[in-house]
């Protein structure tokens, strides 16, 4: 067994003495003395339904996506991502949970605290294990504190900080909160970290003509431009969804999705077991568009979408033609959009180039607690000079808007 195994090991014993002992002596952490607060071993092992009751019914959040992510090697083991979720139970039944890691490492998060982790170094402290609370190797925004119940939230919100100072981890971090979980945790005195990320809205466009003619002609030029050097190259696009993904597609969108971790010398952290088992375990949220050239497939973008939203995840090539990024991740995510009557596209993390096709910047939060007084304080410091700068850089994207300019005279 790895040592952050041994270390969930012993943090599963540990915690389930400590909060038997809360139960039997004040039940301070307890909205009932019939309420059961413990950290599970795994997802996989909960009822399925009973998670996803809890959630926003976002498929990135549901048991079935993140049973798979355990179940076929990308998190848990020697992944530095050891499950550990925050659960609350009445009566028997889940009413409360938080998906919370054992984190050895802060790969695969896309809120960065590596100048957290290198001053905890500099001092001669350890900045991991920690704790995150989020969806792994996603940055989504979502349900955080999964509930449905204002007091439930506020109750995983307090065992969270339990957990803090009766464990020996040096922080917790709530990535991507959704409007609930961050109302809470800010409330509760958390540390707010602002991000800003691009989303793309379908204004309830007719066709992706009517989408262009919303944006400003330079703008519209450009990707009409851009669609018909990739259309010109000979390559063709289609647009898969549940069953008609095959065991062959999937394997050659897994060549290209480690082609593009390759490219940047990285490692992939998803395995081609885990894109077999969305296919078979979602099959109704998934959208998968392959991209072929002389009747042979040369890249892919995969997205995961409900009715509300599609977002875009993951994408690769196997050879180089011009534009083809921005034809499968983008124009043909907008297209179904439209085609599918889905109100946003979540394009992501980073990536001011998706201004020029469409997407709107969003702000988005992180919250966070560290155990060092001294470190607590001086990140507090850190996030508001931060925040001013983030601030200023939504405020310069703002006015970088790709849409036409409305005529206040007219």
């Amino acid at each position: 067994m790895s040592y952050l195994g041994v270390y969930i090991c012993s943090i599963l014993l540990r915690s389930s003495q400590h909060l038997m002992h809360e139960v039997n002596t004040c039940g301070k952490l307890m909205a009932s003395m019939s309420d059961q607060i413990e950290i599970g071993a795994s997802i996989s092992e909960l009822n399925p339904a009973e998670w996803d009751a809890l959630g926003d019914g976002s498929p990135l959040l549901s048991h079935a996506f993140l049973s798979a992510l355990e179940q076929t090697g990308c998190v848990g083991g020697e992944t530095g991502w050891q499950p550990c979720p925050l659960l609350i139970s009445r009566h028997g039944k889940l009413v409360g949970a938080v998906p919370l890691y054992l984190k050895s490492h802060s790969y695969g998060e896309y809120v960065f605290d590596w100048s957290w982790a290198d001053a905890y170094a500099q001092h001669g402290l350890e900045y991991y294990p920690k704790l995150v609370a989020g969806i792994p190797f996603t940055p989504i925004t979502g349900a955080r504190l999964l509930t449905h119940d204002a007091a439930i939230r506020q109750q995983l919100t307090e065992q969270l900080v339990e957990y803090l100072f009766s464990l020996q981890v040096s922080s917790i971090h709530v990535l991507f909160p959704d409007d609930a979980s961050a109302s809470t945790l800010q409330q509760q005195g958390w540390i707010k970290r602002t991000g800003v990320q691009f989303r793309w809205e379908n204004q309830q466009f007719a066709s992706f003509d009517a989408f262009l003619m919303a944006l400003a002609h330079d703008k519209r030029k450009k990707i009409r431009q851009e669609r018909k050097k990739v259309t010109q190259a000979g390559v063709h696009c289609r647009q898969l969804v549940g069953a008609e993904i095959t065991t062959k597609d999937w394997d050659f969108f897994y060549a290209c999705y480690v082609n593009t971790y390759l490219q940047h010398r990285s490692t992939p952290y998803l395995t081609k077991e885990f894109f077999h088992a969305l296919g078979q375990r979602l099959p109704e949220h998934v959208m998968l568009v392959l991209a072929e050239l002389d009747g042979q497939p040369i890249g892919g973008a995969l997205n995961l979408y409900d009715k509300e939203c599609l977002y875009g995840r993951y994408w690769g090539a196997l050879g180089y033609i011009p534009n083809l990024h921005f034809e499968l991740c983008y124009y043909q995510a907008q297209e179904f959009c439209i085609a599918q009557g889905i109100r946003y596209f979540e394009g992501g993390a980073q990536g001011e180039h998706k201004l020029a096709r469409g997407f709107s910047p969003r702000p988005t939060c992180s919250f966070h607690q560290l155990v060092h007084p001294d470190f607590e304080a001086a990140v507090r410091r850190f996030v508001i000079r931060e925040e001013h700068g983030m601030m200023q850089y939504q405020q310069e994207l703002d006015e970088r808007a790709p849409y036409k300019k409305l005529d206040m005279g007219s």
